[in-house]
């Protein structure tokens, strides 16, 4: 029913109503993190809305502290080049993928389209990151 409703919704209302609800779910995992300040998978939601909704230096700060909290996990390394390259620090952004190819992290079909990378496509250290492992 919510579908049929969306459908024949104005789709600028509708765009609206999708930042509030992401405003709203923002709010309640702020709370979530604030009780339960160890809780990843609440983290790891908060970051990924904070990068939704463009608020690339929060995000940021959720992936660093995931990273020290999780060193040897390729999945946050990952998030955490994306959100460099967001933030246009190209240099740790490398650093941070190398670190997550290094750990294990190997979609690399995901890495050649993933639009948090844009900024990093046109530089030569991105081609050699994906001819690195690609064999």
């Amino acid at each position: 029913m919510l579908a049929d409703t969306m459908k024949t919704r104005n789709p600028l209302t509708a765009r609206r109503s999708i930042s509030r609800a992401k405003r709203v779910e923002m709010q309640f995992l702020e709370r979530v993190r604030t009780r339960c300040p160890s809780y990843r998978l609440v983290k790891e939601a908060l970051g990924e809305l904070y990068t939704q909704t463009g608020r690339f230096e929060e995000g940021l700060e959720v992936d660093l502290a995931l990273t020290s909290e999780h060193p040897h996990d390729p999945h946050v390394w990952y998030n955490l080049g994306c959100s460099f390259a967001l933030v246009g620090r190209k240099d740790e952004a490398f650093d941070a993928l190398q670190r997550a190819v290094g750990l294990g992290y190997r979609d690399f079909d995901w890495m050649r389209k993933d639009s948090n990378l844009e900024l990093l496509r046109s530089d030569a250290r991105f081609r050699s990151l994906l001819r690195q492992f690609a064999s």
